[in-house]
């Protein structure tokens, strides 16, 4: 910038020597380069106070070429107010918008921020869960266990005793762990939806949430919870929406469920991936790693990979790998086989105005139905 405007400014004293420019064009040029020349400095300024300095100059610099191109110093004087007011609200001006962009690009990386410690938050509150319920009961197992070898080899009766309580406290353990995972399993409908709202707020999304107070049979409430889970998580991960809205209303014998939000990504949760929900998956749901729910990866799940299950693989229950679950497949395809055991239905694609659009339908008893007037507060 500094030898743009120096440049320009020869120039122009080289064009004034010969009489080609009139002398107040040529100071108005020279003001012009200047004062553009200070409001792209700023930009390059790392340290804003030192604009402070360079402002005064470019005035004093102008006042100095303006005389030396013939011009008198009173109007001289003019020219270097003028750059040294302009060229210092230009400068203002290019800071202000290089400190607003910086602004958006910090909240942008925010909002990602926040969506992935929400994921994590619920990853390690899992993980917590089991820690406290397996930690106490291993650690009673495994001393027990050795108790029952020490009398083993010494023929003691005893031993029989210990092996009958070590397969007591394994039973127990099951027990509290299938009532853990039952918790990520049976989706409440209500809880699920207060968990979008709170969730999607906390990563930036504006969520609006439509549903009625009428209760609900509890299958359909645990399948539609799922779609929301399921949806809310795809949203947070596999999107860039801002807005999404929730909605649940009656329509003709059955309860409809609509997610819609603005993102551009592909909300579907199918294929690999982390997620909530059934198949192979790392989380609490389907995709390729390891987590909770249906598929192949270490974790709580039916499928290929290590962790609670039967068959090649460490655990106890059915399948090669590790699991409390079944079967593989997908984020959408597990939605469907859910939604189909209570004749239910799920579509899922563009909506209108770019959004995508996930739309559920159960149908439920007319004793069980809303009305429109709930269903549309």
């Amino acid at each position: 910038m500094i030898l743009l405007t120096a440049s320009g400014s020869l120039t122009l004293l080289a064009l004034r020597a010969t009489d080609v420019l009139n002398a107040s064009v040529a100071a108005a040029v020279v003001t012009g380069l200047v004062t553009f020349a200070m409001g792209g400095l700023v930009l390059c300024a790392r340290r804003p106070r030192r604009m402070l300095y360079v402002v005064p100059a470019a005035g004093l610099a102008t006042c100095v070429a303006v005389v030396a191109m013939g011009i008198h110093p009173a109007e001289g004087l003019g020219y270097a107010v003028g750059i040294t007011l302009g060229g210092g609200g230009l400068a203002a001006a290019c800071g202000f918008s290089a400190w607003l962009m910086k602004i958006v690009w910090e909240l942008e990386r925010s909002r990602d921020v926040q969506a992935r410690l929400a994921v994590a938050e619920e990853r390690l509150r899992f993980g917590r869960d089991l820690h406290d319920i397996l930690g106490r009961n291993l650690s009673v197992i495994a001393l027990k266990s050795e108790l029952a070898v020490q009398l083993a080899r010494r023929e003691r009766p005893e031993a029989v005793d210990q092996m009958i309580e070590v397969q007591r406290i394994a039973r127990e353990s099951q027990r509290e762990v299938r009532d853990v995972v039952r918790g990520y399993r049976e989706a409440d409908l209500r809880v699920e939806l207060e968990g979008a709202r709170g969730v999607l707020d906390a990563a930036g999304i504006d969520c609006d949430v439509r549903s009625p107070g009428v209760p609900l049979p509890d299958e359909v409430q645990a399948a539609l919870g799922w779609v929301v889970r399921e949806t809310t998580t795809n949203v947070l991960r596999h999107g860039d929406a801002r807005r999404c809205a929730i909605a649940v209303r009656e329509e003709e014998g059955a309860v409809l469920l609509t997610v819609e939000n603005d993102g551009a990504g592909s909300p579907s949760g199918d294929g690999p991936g982390d997620g909530i929900g059934d198949g192979s998956g790392g989380g609490i749901g389907r995709g390729s790693g390891g987590g909770i729910g249906r598929g192949s990866g270490g974790g709580i799940g039916r499928g290929s990979g290590g962790g609670i299950g039967g068959g090649s693989g460490g655990g106890t229950g059915r399948g090669s790998g590790g699991g409390i679950g079944g079967g593989p497949g997908s984020g959408l395809a597990g939605l469907r086989e859910r939604l189909a055991a209570v004749g239910g239905s799920l579509e899922a694609g563009p909506g209108d105005g770019g959004t995508f659009l996930v739309t559920a339908r159960v149908p439920v008893p007319r004793t069980s139905g809303m009305s429109r007037t709930e269903a549309a507060g």
